[in-house]
């Protein structure tokens, strides 16, 4: 596995917009020693698209959640259908409830006159995700558009990715483009959980601390997640039941943890932490 930085590869995010995949961005974020991973949706008509998804070949297996194929289409670029089968089973689950509500929308649709049967597809086609099952014969009845649905099955769980460095493996480049989601979704916890906006201080120094403190509670976060296996919240919501309980009586005060539950055990073990104290402070009554 290559060891990534940015001074090497420029990851892009496609969000769907044209400009992130246009040829002359594409030259630009190659000018220099850089090179690129984008992400490119599937359902379009661009050419490189349907030319990647007609190539057959065998998928190598990445991960347990995902599956890489190149394909050869370009002598200057590199192509890789990525495949995740736990997304291809969301998206089918997904694509089933939609027929399946679409279906019960136009049923009887046959018996309605021509301006009803208009106006229950105008408001169908406020709704995407029905709206692209949908077919109008020239008679003007609704029907499923079953092509549709097939080329949709087609598509479960893959995405491309397009790359320009020819010395990286299908492998290292869709880890790569994994690696891009990690830092997009750290830089969202650092401004949502970790609340590094708004900032209050004036001086750069300051400022600079704040982002540190940040980033480095933030590392934190992902040291544990990798070490244990499970997600922030998981943990955050486990160790929260762990408290600390105040008793008053005649012979003195005295606060002492709960009782560690299996959970909480194996976190603390798996992250090679001490358990606190079970009694953290006596006070004796005052005289």
């Amino acid at each position: 596995m290559r060891d990534w930085t940015l001074s090497r590869i420029v990851w892009v995010a496609d969000r769907g917009f044209s400009g992130f995949s246009s040829a002359a961005n594409r030259r630009y974020l190659r000018q220099g020693d850089h090179h690129y991973i984008i992400g490119e949706k599937l359902r379009s008509n661009s050419p490189e698209i349907t030319a990647a998804l007609s190539r057959q070949g065998r998928y190598t297996t990445v991960a347990a959640n995902m599956r890489v194929k190149e394909v050869k289409i370009s002598d200057t670029e590199r192509f890789v259908i990525c495949h995740n089968p736990e997304a291809a089973d969301r998206d089918a689950h997904v694509r089933a409830e939609l027929v399946a509500q679409l279906a019960e929308l136009i049923d009887g649709s046959d018996e309605l006159t021509t301006m009803k049967r208009g106006e229950l597809a105008g408001r169908i086609s406020t709704k995407p995700g029905l709206n692209r099952f949908l077919r109008t014969t020239p008679s003007g009845k609704l029907r499923i558009d079953t092509a549709k649905v097939k080329t949709e099955t087609n598509l479960d769980g893959k995405y491309l990715l397009r790359a320009s460095d020819p010395t990286l493996s299908a492998t290292d480049i869709a880890v790569g483009y994994q690696q891009l989601l990690e830092v997009e979704h750290g830089w969202r916890d650092m401004k949502s959980i970790l609340d590094l906006r708004p900032v209050y201080h004036r001086l750069d120094d300051r400022i600079r601390a704040h982002v540190v403190l940040c980033w480095l509670a933030l590392l934190l976060i992902r040291v544990a997640e990798t070490t244990t296996g499970q997600t922030w919240q998981t943990i955050r919501r486990e160790l929260h039941r762990l408290h600390a309980l105040t008793y008053t009586g005649p012979t003195g005060t005295f606060r002492q943890t709960t009782d560690p539950t299996k959970p909480q055990l194996d976190l603390y073990t798996r992250l090679d932490l001490p358990l606190p104290k079970k009694i953290i402070e006596i006070t004796a009554p005052s005289p």
